[in-house]
């Protein structure tokens, strides 16, 4: 391979990981609504449980940095709100948990409803503000239904 040929290749390998990263970055920490299975905590151990009202469940390993900025962000939203109960998932303790519930990153956390239904999923570090509003949102739903 010549030198211009060379070049030219390089420079599509860093503007495909560069717009690979972009990508990756927009889409990090957004809540995105899912209609999902039910989550029974009781696979968890004894004493998980579920909220009154909503569940956090926060997916994350031993050595992931973001996991404890997740986990910082998380706990005044969590603690703020009656009934909302956070459970925090090690995935090196239960692995075949991130194969059932599609986990490709840590941390990624789910939201539950009061029925242990999953309704939202975040990858990545939430802003404390959409995970708020979010929580707020599932609580007026199960407020309706009720």
């Amino acid at each position: 391979m010549n030198v211009p040929a060379a070049l030219i290749v390089i420079a599509a390998l860093v503007a495909t990981t560069t717009l690979l990263g972009v990508l990756a970055r927009r889409h990090s920490g957004r809540v995105r609504p899912t209609a999902g299975a039910r989550f029974d905590a009781g696979r968890l151990g004894p004493d998980a449980r579920l909220g009154t009202t909503v569940t956090v469940v926060q997916f994350s390993t031993e050595y992931c940095g973001p996991c404890r900025v997740t986990e910082r962000v998380l706990s005044p939203v969590v603690s703020e709100r009656p009934g909302v109960h956070y459970l925090d998932v090690d995935l090196g303790e239960r692995p075949h948990l991130a194969t059932e519930f599609g986990i490709v990153q840590t941390p990624t956390v789910l939201l539950l409803d009061a029925a242990g239904r999953i309704r939202s999923r975040i990858r990545g570090v939430p802003r404390a503000v959409d995970v708020a509003a979010q929580i707020d949102e599932i609580v007026k739903e199960n407020h309706v239904v009720a």
